[in-house]
C-alpha cells in the first residue's frame, strides 16, 4: 500500500471539510474560486480512492465519496458537507491505516524555531498570514490565527500540508525537514489561534476531568482531534480551552506509557513495519504484544457488551500472526487493515459513556457460569465417586482442594486489582498449562473408571481394593486435582472480574456473581442427588464418558491458551468456533482434541475387549 497516496487522499478530504463552509452559505456560492477548488478536490479524492488497492469495504468508501461530490455540486450546507468529508476521511484511515502521530511528543521550542525559519516569510511571525511575501501570493497564505478555520483544523492536517504541500497554492512540500521537525512545526502552528488564558483554563479542566482524559488514549487521538470534533461531546469553550492546552503540551496525553487499545494499535503498526522490513521475528513478537499487552486486558469488558466483536478480534489477530509465520505478505497487510478497523469498533463499543449496570451484571453472571460449570462437574464427580466408594474420610481432601482454589482466587483478585498487573502472557500460559495438565489427568481417570465399569465387578473392587488404593498419596492427589480444576477456572474469572470492577457498577457486578453462584449451587445439588440414585456400575460408566469429554474440552482450551501466549503455532482452518466445547478453528487445537478423543475411544474399546475376554475365560472354566 502507498502510504503517501492515503495521506494525500485524507488531506484532500480534510481540506474540503475545513474550507467548504467558506465557499457556500445558504445554498449560494460566496467565493467562486473556493467553490471551484472544492469541486476539484472532491473529484480528485474520488479518483485517488479508485487508485487505492482493493480491500473489503472499499465499495462503501466509493459510495461515500460520490455522495460528497453530489453534496458539493448541490451546494449543501457547510456543516453537512464538512461532516460527510470528515466521516469519509476517518473511514479511509480505518480501511487503510497509516501512522497518524509522531513516535514521541514533539519539541515545541523546535517547532517555533522551524516556523520562524521556514514559514514566517509567508504566514507572518504571528501566523496571521501577513508575512513579507504574502502580498505576492495568490491565493493568500492561510492565517493560523483565524479562529473559525482553526476550529475545524487538526494537527494531522497541518502535518500533511507541511509534508505534502497543498495543490493549487504556493504551499510547497517541506520534504527537506525531518519527520520530527514537521510534526513540531505542525503542533506549533496549531497553537497560534489560542492565547495563554485558554491554555491555562484547559490545563485546569484537563487535570480535573477523568472522562475527558479517557478520550485521548495517545498522540494519534490528539493529532486527529480538533475543536469542532471535541465540541461534539463537550461545550465549545471547553473544547477550545482543552485543545489549546494539549497542542501546547502534547506530552499531557501520555500521562504514562500507552496502554489498552492505544498500545494494541501502536504494537500492531510496529509489527507491520517490522514485517515489511523483513524482520519476521520482531513482527511476531510485536503482534503478540498487541494482543497480550494491549487488547487482552480489554476482553472482560468487551465480552460483556459485544461477544461477537471480541471473537472477531481474537480470530483476526490469530490469522494475522499465522500469515506472518507462513510468509504471506498480502494477507499480512490485509490482516493489519482488518484489525485496525475492528479496533475502531472496539473503541466505540467501550466508550465510557456506554458503561451500564446491566452490562456489568450480565458479564459477571455469564463469566462465572461459563468458567464455573466445568470445575463444578469435576468436583461433583469426585465427591460422588468417593461417596460411592464408601470413603467419606477422603472427601475432606477434595473439599480442601477446591476451597483452597477459591481462597487463592481471592488473593489473585486482590493482587490483580490493587498490587500488580498480571500480564496477558502470564495469564494465557497459566490457563494453557493448567488446562492441558487437567486434561491429561482427567483422561487417565476416565479410562481407569471405564475399565472398572466394563468389568462389571465394581462392588467387589470397592470392597477389596479401595482400602489399599485410596492411601494418603492418592488422597493428596485428589486434593491437587480439585485445586487445579477449580483454580484454572477461578484464575480466568477473577482476572476478568478485576477488569470489570475498575469500570464501576460494583453493585451490579456483585449481584451477577451472587446469582451465578446460586445457579451453580443448585446445579451441583441436582447432580449429587441424581448420582446418589444411579446404580454404581452405571454411575461409573457414565462418569467415565463425562470425564473423557471434559478432557477433550480442556485440552482444546489449553492449546488455545498456549497459542495466544505464542508458545504454540496457530494455523486457522474453516471450522465452527464452539467455545463451550473448547473447539476453536485452528489446526492445532482441533488436532489436540482429536488425539485425546481417539485415545479415549481406543481405551474404551480396549477395556471392553479385555472385559469380554475375561468373561469368556471365566465361563470356560
Amino acid at each position: 500500500m502507498n502510504e503517501d497516496a492515503v495521506r494525500q487522499l485524507w488531506q484532500l478530504l480534510d481540506y474540503v471539510a475545513v474550507d467548504y463552509p467558506g465557499a457556500v452559505a445558504d445554498g449560494v456560492v460566496t467565493s467562486p474560486a473556493e467553490f471551484a477548488e472544492m469541486r476539484e478536490f472532491s473529484s480528485t479524492a474520488l479518483r485517488r480512492l479508485d487508485d487505492l488497492p482493493p480491500v473489503t469495504g472499499k465499495e462503501a468508501l466509493t459510495a461515500k465519496a460520490q455522495e460528497l461530490e453530489r453534496a458539493i455540486e448541490g451546494k449543501r450546507p457547510g456543516g453537512e458537507v464538512a461532516a460527510l468529508s470528515k466521516n469519509l476521511a476517518d473511514a479511509v484511515l480505518r480501511l487503510y491505516p497509516i501512522p497518524l502521530a509522531p513516535l514521541k511528543p514533539p519539541d515545541m521550542a523546535r517547532g517555533a524555531a522551524v516556523f520562524s525559519q521556514q514559514c514566517a516569510a509567508c504566514h507572518g511571525s504571528q501566523g496571521a498570514g501577513d508575512g513579507p511575501m504574502a502580498a505576492k501570493l495568490d491565493p493568500k497564505p492561510i492565517a493560523f490565527t483565524d479562529a473559525e478555520r482553526a476550529r475545524q483544523r487538526s494537527v494531522l492536517a497541518l502535518y500533511q500540508a507541511v509534508s505534502q504541500g497543498v495543490a493549487g497554492t504556493s504551499m510547497p512540500a517541506f520534504t527537506q525537514l525531518s519527520e520530527a521537525d514537521r510534526w513540531a512545526v505542525a503542533f506549533f502552528a496549531g497553537t497560534m489561534s489560542h492565547d495563554d488564558a485558554a491554555r491555562q483554563r484547559g490545563a485546569s479542566t484537563w487535570a480535573a476531568d477523568q472522562a475527558l482524559r479517557s478520550r485521548f488514549d495517545g498522540l494519534a487521538a490528539l493529532t486527529r482531534s480538533s475543536e469542532a470534533v471535541l465540541a461534539e461531546s463537550v461545550d465549545a469553550q471547553t473544547a477550545r480551552d482543552v485543545t489549546a492546552y494539549l497542542r501546547a503540551s502534547p506530552s499531557a496525553v501520555l500521562g504514562s506509557a500507552p496502554t489498552g487499545l492505544a498500545l494494541a494499535k501502536a504494537r500492531l503498526h510496529e509489527s507491520l513495519a517490522a514485517y515489511e522490513s523483513g524482520d519476521k521475528q520482531a513482527a511476531t513478537r510485536l503482534a503478540l504484544s498487541a494482543y497480550l499487552d494491549g487488547f487482552e486486558p480489554l476482553e472482560p469488558a468487551l465480552s460483556g457488551t459485544n461477544k461477537v466483536l471480541l471473537t472477531q478480534v481474537e480470530s483476526a489477530m490469530l490469522e494475522y500472526r499465522a500469515a506472518i509465520a507462513d510468509g504471506r505478505p498480502s494477507e499480512v497487510a490485509e490482516g493489519a487493515r482488518r484489525i485496525q478497523g475492528l479496533f475502531a469498533a472496539v473503541d466505540s463499543e467501550l466508550d465510557p459513556a456506554k458503561a451500564e449496570a446491566t452490562t456489568a451484571f450480565t458479564g459477571a453472571l455469564t463469566i462465572l457460569l461459563r468458567e464455573g460449570f466445568e470445575a463444578l462437574l469435576v468436583v461433583v464427580g469426585m465427591i460422588a465417586f468417593l461417596r460411592k466408594a464408601g470413603r467419606p474420610e477422603v472427601l475432606r481432601h477434595v473439599h480442601v482442594g477446591w476451597i483452597s482454589a477459591l481462597a487463592a482466587g481471592g488473593l489473585t483478585w486482590f493482587a490483580a486489582t490493587y498490587l500488580v498487573s498480571i500480564s496477558g502472557a502470564s495469564r494465557e500460559v497459566t490457563e494453557g498449562v493448567s488446562s492441558v495438565f487437567a486434561a491429561v489427568v482427567l483422561l487417565g481417570v476416565g479410562l481407569w473408571m471405564h475399565q472398572k465399569s466394563a468389568s462389571g465387578r465394581w462392588q467387589a473392587y470397592l470392597k477389596d481394593k479401595m482400602s489399599s488404593a485410596m492411601n494418603r498419596r492418592s488422597a493428596y492427589a485428589m486434593a491437587g486435582l480439585a485445586f487445579v480444576a477449580v483454580y484454572r477456572e477461578v484464575f480466568e474469572t477473577v482476572l476478568f472480574l478485576s477488569a470489570l470492577w475498575t469500570q464501576g457498577n460494583g453493585g451490579a457486578l456483585l449481584l451477577g456473581l451472587g446469582t451465578a453462584a446460586v445457579i451453580l449451587a443448585l446445579i451441583g445439588w441436582v447432580l449429587l442427588r441424581t448420582s446418589a440414585r444411579v446404580p454404581v456400575g452405571k454411575f461409573f460408566s457414565a462418569s467415565s464418558v463425562v470425564v473423557a469429554v471434559l478432557a477433550v474440552i480442556l485440552v482444546g482450551k489449553g492449546a488455545k491458551g498456549l497459542q495466544e501466549a505464542g508458545l504454540l503455532d496457530a494455523h486457522p482452518v474453516a471450522f465452527p468456533r464452539l467455545e463451550f466445547f473448547g473447539t476453536y478453528p485452528t489446526a492445532e487445537t482441533l488436532a489436540a482434541q482429536i488425539v485425546v478423543a481417539l485415545v479415549a475411544l481406543v481405551g474404551f474399546w480396549f477395556n471392553r475387549r479385555q472385559s469380554a475376554r475375561s468373561r469368556r475365560l471365566v465361563e470356560a472354566t
